[in-house]
């Protein structure tokens, strides 16, 4: 236990050096090249917008709008890849089927596909959360094959000895042997969640942490710009965080 103590504590001081190491960095950096505020505000001059940008409410309700669409996108992209690719697993002609196009729809740049999704969908929220589930669906569709696909066949095979439905197998076998694989997809695809969040935004921008990137482009505002990438990135962070946790808890489990 003291070990364990140890380590996230080394972890902390690890991540706080990083930050303060690019913190100074970056002051030097304004120093040194004398550059405005509009191009590039100092740490200070960032810490002083973000306050601002709390106190007036527009941080916080565009980070829920965001925030919003990540976890309904990642929803709607996480339980259709992870029943797309059970059904693959499962039945090998729908491999053959399906494999050649949803490996095409990789080829396709998510920036083409949004501002048709806005076309037909609307300027609402549907479009935002339909371009945060197509990026998330591919990786976790593909953890989910190749987990499922790397339990060992005697394990299987003694659970079909032993009579097991195909229930007891989905839950007693393949998921608790194929969870580290899947868990692997979820960590990759929930953050990328924030990239299909703002690319939404861009397109239809009326709120969320995209809108207030659009609008400190055209007022300017380069401090309010890097509040929002940090929020972003703390967003993305966090939720990389929470799936780590829930995946130790269900390994432990």
């Amino acid at each position: 236990m003291a070990r364990h103590h140890w380590q996230i504590n080394d972890r902390w001081v690890s991540a706080l050096f990083a930050l303060g190491l690019f913190l100074a960095i970056w002051q030097v950096v304004v120093w040194v090249g004398n550059y405005p505020a509009y191009i590039l505000p100092s740490p200070a001059q960032v810490a002083v917008r973000f306050g601002q940008a709390v106190s007036s409410g527009i941080l916080v309700s565009n980070t829920f709008v965001t925030l919003g669409e990540m976890a309904l996108g990642f929803a709607l992209g996480a339980g259709g890849g992870l029943l797309l690719g059970y059904l693959i697993y499962k039945l090998r002609p729908l491999e053959r089927l399906l494999s050649p196009y949803i490996a095409a729809s990789q080829a396709l740049p998510i920036v083409a596909i949004a501002p048709l999704l806005v076309l037909w969908f609307g300027f609402g929220l549907l479009p935002k959360v339909l371009v945060c589930a197509i990026i998330v669906f591919f990786p976790i569709t593909v953890s989910v094959i190749s987990g499922l696909r790397g339990i060992e066949r005697d394990l299987l095979e003694v659970a079909d000895l032993f009579g097991a439905s195909a229930w007891q197998k989905l839950y007693l076998v393949e998921l608790p042997l194929a969870a580290r694989s899947i868990f692997a997809g979820l960590r990759i695809s929930v953050t990328l969640t924030a990239t299909g969040a703002v690319v939404g935004e861009f397109i239809s921008p009326s709120a969320g942490l995209g809108y207030l990137l659009s609008y400190s482009s055209v007022n300017l505002d380069a401090s309010l710009r890097f509040v929002a990438l940090f929020t972003l990135v703390a967003l993305a962070t966090a939720a990389y965080a929470l799936v780590g946790w829930l995946e130790r808890r269900v390994l432990n489990w």
